[in-house]
């Protein structure tokens, strides 16, 4: 196992995530504990010794079915990540309830790391506005309770939420989670949080490192052109390669869901092979083709909104449907028009085509409007 230097500790690069464990029959909360347990045996022995679980995860039994499985194992051998739900803002009032069942789910008495959960558009001013929630003033009372060893934060918001974030809290936060791949490098603008956490000296955990699965399930042809590289590596191994490539990223998150993903990842992780440039290059035009291919061709010149009788702000709208067309899903995109008012959504559009005439990309904005409706 690789390991990565934090402050006075040795961090394998590789942790478990407990957000997609084995479950029965499909349903998110019923995990199979006993293929965890063996997922997690395997994993001390193997050397990773980082575990990231949240409130919410597997419908809030990922954190007691974690704390169960690393209870058999010494306190100082393993470092236990949780997270203060902050993506649903009924939570916001209810930090130090949820804090103290946090630790009775985990069975310890402390988090060797905390964070403030996936900061974003929806969330960042309630954040933001210690005087009426007081989430900021009370994990920090925590950490110098020493109840919270390394105080953090994970960001799905873009660039100027975590900013703005970074601005308030910065000076108090330890180490940052970005959704970070050789995709959302450019896609989701990754490599500007990366800068802006190296201001901040702040070290890089990584969350998504295979996007969902969805990297490793690339087309015949770009498989072929990545064996053509780099023969001996497996496709999963491209996506973890190219996160070694990156000196900031210190753990890398994989939310592996069977004991073969578990048994492949610490293979990859026995040896340190970061990307030369051309296999970078060669990456990156992957993606770039990938995304051409996946993803309307938007520039935000915003000549459109100018047009729309809806007043909607549509590159906003299109960048919200790249990512959720190209991810196929998920709950980046919903979570951001949870923040849009019901007339500035999607479903608000007319098909008017106002917006189409003097669109220069001539992008059918009408027809992925109504595709966007059917996919939220």
């Amino acid at each position: 196992m690789i390991y990565r230097k934090f402050q006075d500790m040795e961090l394998s690069a590789l942790g478990m995530g407990a957000m997609r464990l084995p479950v029965i029959d499909g349903k998110e909360g019923q995990i199979d504990e006993p293929a965890t347990q063996e997922m997690v045996d395997y994993a001390m022995a193997h050397g990773i010794n980082y575990y990231d679980t949240a409130w919410g995860y597997h419908e809030g039994q990922s954190e007691p079915v974690m704390g169960r499985a690393l209870k058999k194992y010494p306190r100082d051998r393993f470092y236990l990540a949780s997270k203060f739900p902050g993506y649903d803002l009924a939570n916001m009032p209810k930090v130090q309830e949820i804090f103290e069942k946090q630790l009775e789910r985990c069975q310890v008495e402390y988090f060797d790391f905390y964070l403030f959960h996936n900061v974003c558009s929806m969330n960042i001013d309630a954040y933001l506005d210690d005087e009426q929630y007081g989430v900021y003033t009370y994990l920090t009372e925590q950490k110098r309770n020493g109840r919270i060893r390394h105080l953090g934060f994970s960001v799905h918001g873009d660039i100027e939420v975590t900013k703005r974030f970074l601005a308030a809290y910065g000076k108090d936060m330890e180490f940052g989670q970005i959704q970070l791949n050789w995709v959302d490098y450019d896609f989701q603008d990754a490599k500007s949080k990366l800068a802006l956490f190296k201001e901040y000296q702040i070290p890089v955990w990584v969350m998504e490192p295979l996007r969902g699965g969805r990297l490793v399930s690339l087309g015949d042809e770009y498989i072929a052109r990545l064996k053509a590289i780099r023969p001996d590596e497996s496709i999963p191994g491209w996506s973890f390669r190219f996160l070694q490539t990156i000196p900031e990223v210190v753990v890398t998150l994989s939310g592996m869901s069977d004991f073969a993903q578990m048994k492949e990842n610490i293979e990859i992780f026995d040896t340190e092979r970061p990307l030369v440039k051309e296999e970078w290059d060669g990456l990156i035009a992957i993606s770039e083709e990938m995304l051409r291919k996946n993803v309307l061709p938007c520039t935000a010149c915003r000549y459109c909104t100018s047009y729309c009788p809806q007043e909607l702000d549509i590159p906003m709208l299109l960048n919200l449907y790249n990512e959720h067309a190209f991810t196929g899903g998920g709950f980046i995109a919903p979570m951001a028009l949870s923040r849009v008012p019901k007339d500035k959504r999607p479903s608000a559009c007319v098909g008017c085509r106002s917006c189409e005439a003097v669109c220069p990309q001539e992008i059918k904005i009408s027809e992925a409007m109504t595709r966007f409706t059917e996919l939220l």
